[in-house]
């Protein structure tokens, strides 16, 4: 996976790179599923489709994570596999494949209550993008 945890006091934070937006879109959605759930033991069985909008990129990347931590906390499905088919300077379309949570074979990793604004960014890094996240847990 391309990121790496961050510390940050009673919360954790990721910082996730990509060579391009899409990539670092899709690596961050990756990223967060990564630290919910052994992503191996999820099939992806099911597919969605997920459209978000933002003013600009940070707000961008705010909402696709919240988005899909609410199929996780709200809807308990658990995303394998993501691609990003549109991503625009204020909108993103993307399939994305799941299996509905099954404690049997769906051990959690971390419980993660909320994406936050806190140090949020998505800038150019070294010939690429990088995205910092800070998460309540």
């Amino acid at each position: 996976m391309p990121y790496r945890i961050i510390d940050h006091t009673a919360d954790f934070g990721l910082q996730v790179f990509g060579k391009d937006l899409k990539e670092l879109f899709q690596n961050a959605g990756g990223a967060l599923f990564d630290q919910i759930v052994d992503v191996a033991a999820v099939t992806g069985d099911a597919s969605v489709r997920l459209s978000v909008s933002g003013e600009d990129r940070e707000e961008l990347m705010f909402n696709w994570l919240r988005e899909l931590l609410y199929l996780w906390n709200g809807e308990q499905k658990l995303i394998r596999d993501l691609h990003i088919d549109r991503l625009s300077s204020g909108r993103l379309e993307a399939r994305l494949r799941y299996d509905r949570y099954d404690q049997d074979r769906h051990p959690i990793k971390r419980d993660i209550k909320a994406v936050t604004y806190h140090q949020l960014q998505v800038r150019r890094w070294e010939g690429g993008w990088m995205a910092q996240v800070i998460f309540d847990v």
